[in-house]
């Protein structure tokens, strides 16, 4: 059986991922960093990016009947198009190609640690806000 495309989800999807991806590119402008140095503007957008999927996600799980659009923008288009496990990637690479293996090593472990604690301080801390009410 073929599925029908549910072109609301794929509009606010969409709209959404433009939203957040210049959003990424304007953090990145703003915060610019050469071949091989530390990608600050990446980490920061993935931590932020994190958090605030944690915060969604408690929000959406403590709603009786969220909209059914609000995942599919907020979520899946302009969170999704913030974070960038792409671009972590390939600065990740750019340092340890450059000659700053530690350094790639040491970025790469604090994306990953920062990035699993932002998502859980979003979630414990939007519970106990909602649930504080």
């Amino acid at each position: 059986m073929i599925s029908v495309p549910r072109w609301d989800v794929l509009l606010v999807v969409g709209a959404g991922g433009a939203l957040g991806s210049l959003a990424r590119y304007g953090l990145s402008v703003a915060i610019p960093h050469a071949r091989g140095e530390f990608a600050l503007a990446t980490l920061l957008t993935n931590v932020l990016g994190c958090l605030l999927i944690g915060v969604l996600m408690a929000i959406l799980t403590t709603t009786a009947r969220p909209h059914h659009l609000l995942r599919p923008f907020l979520g899946v288009g302009i969170l999704g198009g913030f974070t960038t496990f792409s671009t972590f990637v390939t600065d990740t690479l750019d340092a340890a190609t450059t000659g700053r293996i530690l350094g790639s090593l040491a970025y790469a472990l604090a994306s990953l640690v920062l990035c699993l604690t932002a998502v859980a301080a979003g979630l414990t801390a939007t519970r106990a806000v909602r649930k504080g009410r």
